[in-house]
């Protein structure tokens, strides 16, 4: 209990960054560059620092340097792919709603491994477990903020940005339940495929949808 516990606070943690939509700001133009640019930053810290490093760990625990390399990029392809898919389908919205639904989808698909992470971590030394779920929660405010930016600037509606940026905060104690249930059935091997998926669709969405959303909007300040 006391590792789901850890594990949601962690996670709930990525609603701290909508407290930026509950302010009184007259420049919107400048809030959503300066959001869009640093969640960008962001993520590709993250993913570069964090994501493919770990997924490089476990795979060399299967394969060479080589063969290594060449899965993570593959995986890589395959997010940058899929975030691709996902902007075509949602041309017919509004571009910068189309960013914060992205965002969503990507640091799902982030969050439910870290959820993983930090249960197991928890759960074998609660003196490695706290300290990365704190470092955990950190990072996850202003993955908040990618969300919850241009969702709300593009409805005009607090309440769906709050929504939607809670189902991406929900999905890190999701994958704590998930570990929990099927806690021998996870494996380094598909931690490695997980993060490397996910470093492809976090860099391919700082890189090409939120940094060109951003300056976009900087040049209208």
């Amino acid at each position: 209990f006391l590792c789901l516990t850890i594990t949601l606070l962690s996670g709930l943690s990525t609603m701290l960054g909508t407290f930026v939509i509950f302010l009184n700001i007259k420049n919107k133009n400048k809030v959503i560059s300066l959001g869009l640019i640093f969640s960008a930053i962001i993520m590709t810290i993250i993913s570069i620092f964090d994501l493919i490093p770990d997924s490089f760990k476990y795979f060399n625990e299967y394969y060479e340097l080589i063969p290594s390399l060449m899965l993570i990029f593959i995986y890589l392809i395959f997010g940058g792919l899929l975030v691709e898919f996902i902007s075509k389908k949602e041309k017919k919205y509004d571009s910068l709603y189309k960013v914060g639904i992205i965002s969503m989808i990507a640091l799902i698909l982030h969050n439910i491994p870290e959820g993983i992470i930090t249960f197991i971590s928890s759960y074998k030394d609660l003196k490695i477990g706290l300290p990365l779920s704190i470092s955990i929660a950190l990072h996850n405010i202003p993955e908040g903020i990618a969300i919850s930016i241009p969702i709300y600037y593009s409805t005009k509606k607090r309440y769906i940005a709050f929504y939607h940026t809670l189902i991406a905060a929900l999905s890190e104690p999701l994958g704590g339940v998930l570990s929990y249930i099927f806690f021998k059935n996870i494996n380094n091997y598909l931690f490695s495929i997980i993060l490397s998926f996910t470093a492809g669709i976090m860099l391919y969405l700082a890189l090409l949808e939120l940094i060109p959303e951003g300056v976009k909007y900087g040049k209208r300040i």
